[in-house]
């Protein structure tokens, strides 16, 4: 027996959305459908092709200018509207929109009438050349659960490689698309400028951005919180800076503090280029700060209060000569503190009153420290405030791969995941050095990759930048942790 065609029939007194009231909501949501055409046909009408012509050019060229004079200007503000408004109407076309939804199974087929219920697309964001972030209406007994059911599927069918759902509010949801690797290999490390002129403070080069563009960024007068898991290479983001600075290093003008609590492992190649060192490998010291008999120090903690009392005592210099800002040189050199594990510092490598003397050294740094020329630079895999209590004093932050996708936000700063910024999702593999970055400018989270130096980048650097006087690396000044 034939099996018969399933048809849905219409209730008497039920009706479809009428095409005419469709067009008229849809034309509501896009005034420039209409705006712009009859804006042209007005001036044409009005003022005459010549005259409408030579506007259309003027607005042409003075595009092209913007572009060619302030490209970051016009990259931020102007490239995210012209990407969003020519991918809604190509990549988001209302056919391939509904179909690409219809074959993952999240449409919604009225049970009275019938009709195909497509959730709305809102709006288009692309903030970057390989960001889409879409804001998405959905129909009821749709939910958050209903798409992350169908995520992967999805992903397909727009064609991204990566892909983030959230809730923006009841019945929208974000949904942050990423579409291929815009670095093409692994980015080579910075170049040693060849003297200390040539070494810029505040244009740390770093690597490459999505844009193909140099990534640097400002290390003077700034603190850098890198977060990343084992292997996203933040080691990349420590040699890159110092290969960038190695000149100024040598010459005395940079001086380097570095604390290591994994053993040396990742710094013990370049600590010639460091003007005071510790590691957890260190033996405890015996120092004698009042008089009143030796008392054990742990090497990394005395560096760090060193490092805190020598700040101090810029400020008191500065002060009595009536500076108000600082600059760099041989006699007061900029001082940068490394901190490669800086968990272990302020929350698993002690007792809980050293811990908290830690801190508040730290926040002591990270308050005072830019001013007289003293930068920090940690880098950590638990951004949580457990773990890095002081992680909002730091003004500049960075994330490679992560474990968690609420850690995005911990280090890059609110919505930032929903944003595009998907740390957590970055691959294990051949994406190492990968990551996200905000300035102070946007918080739209930029994705870049830091240049990668291997053991020969980093002998270069030692045998080149090694500072001119070896006396200065005899060992870290130990002080007394307060009671």
């Amino acid at each position: 027996m034939a099996r018969k065609n399933k048809t849905t029939t219409t209730r008497p007194g039920v009706h479809k959305t009428r095409p005419e009231k469709k067009v008229a909501l849809w034309l509501a949501r896009h005034p420039g459908v209409l705006a712009t055409p009859t804006a042209v046909t007005t001036s044409l009408i009005e003022l005459g092709p010549i005259t409408t012509g030579s506007i259309a050019s003027g607005l042409l060229a003075a595009g092209a200018g913007w572009y060619r004079a302030h490209p970051d200007s016009f990259s931020r503000i102007a490239s995210p509207r012209i990407r969003a408004f020519r991918r809604r109407w190509t990549r988001y076309i209302g056919r391939s929109w509904r179909d690409s939804l219809d074959h993952c199974g999240l449409t919604v087929q009225h049970r009275r009438t019938g009709e195909l219920l497509v959730p709305r697309l809102a709006k288009v964001y692309s903030p970057t050349p390989s960001i889409d972030v879409l804001r998405v209406v959905i129909r009821k007994g749709q939910s958050l659960t209903t798409f992350r059911n169908a995520q992967e599927e999805l992903a397909s069918a727009l064609g991204a490689d990566v892909i983030a759902i959230e809730k923006t509010k009841p019945r929208v949801l974000t949904i942050t698309l990423v579409h291929g690797n815009p670095f093409d290999g692994v980015v080579p490390p910075a170049e040693i400028p060849g003297d200390v002129e040539e070494v810029d403070l505040t244009a740390i080069e770093l690597g490459d951005d999505e844009y193909g563009r140099v990534w640097t960024e400002p290390l003077l007068g700034q603190h850098w919180l890198i977060a990343g898991a084992t292997g996203s290479g933040k080691g990349s983001l420590l040699w890159n800076p110092l290969r960038a600075m190695g000149p100024a290093i040598r010459d005395g003008v940079v001086r380097l503090w570095v604390i290591d609590p994994k053993g040396g492992m990742e710094t013990e190649r370049g600590k010639p280029l460091f003007h005071r060192y510790a590691t957890s490998a260190d033996e405890d010291t015996e120092y004698d700060p009042d008089g009143d008999g030796p008392e054990d120090v742990d090497a990394m903690l005395g560096l760090l209060y060193g490092f805190r009392d020598e700040m101090k005592a810029r400020q008191e210099l500065l002060r009595s000569e009536g500076k108000r800002k600082f600059t760099p040189s041989t006699e007061t050199p900029f001082e940068v503190l490394v901190i490669d594990e800086l968990a272990m510092l302020t929350a698993l490598g002690g007792r809980r009153a050293t811990l908290m003397a830690v801190n508040k050294v730290l926040a002591e740094i990270l308050t005072q420290g830019r001013a007289p020329g003293y930068s920090v630079m940690a880098f950590v895999q638990e951004p949580t405030k457990d773990i890095v209590p002081v992680r909002d004093l730091f003004t500049r932050r960075f994330c490679l791969r992560i474990g968690s996708a609420a850690y995005v936000d911990m280090v890059l700063g609110e919505a930032a995941r929903e944003r595009g910024g998907l740390a957590d999702e970055i691959p294990e593999t051949e994406c190492e050095g990968i990551g996200y970055r905000t300035s102070e400018k946007s918080r739209q989270p930029i994705r870049v990759r830091a240049g990668y130096s291997d053991d020969e980048d980093i002998d270069e650097l030692v045998t080149l930048c090694s500072p001119r006087h070896p006396g200065d690396q005899d060992g870290p000044a130990l002080y007394a942790i307060p009671a």
